[in-house]
């Protein structure tokens, strides 16, 4: 296999690997009612604001960002 051939297949796996990884970070949020409250019930420590964010139907990446945000907040 020559070097371009190593290249184009390295160019394709990054770009397959960024697809992917929008997906799984843009997907609905599909936690029931219950599991909601329930993950709300477990913020309330954390202050109501966060707990009352629980509530909301969000993307992973945005749950993610949040709880990036919380850990350097503290």
């Amino acid at each position: 296999m020559n070097n371009n051939s190593k290249t184009i297949i390295g160019i394709i796996a990054v770009v397959a690997i960024v697809a992917i990884g929008a997906f799984v970070l843009n997907m609905p949020d599909r936690r029931t009612p219950g599991e909601k409250i329930g993950d709300a019930v477990g913020q309330l420590d954390n202050g109501l604001d966060n707990a009352a964010r629980e509530l909301e139907d969000r993307t992973p990446g945005e749950r993610a960002a949040d709880a990036i945000k919380d850990a350097t907040n503290q």
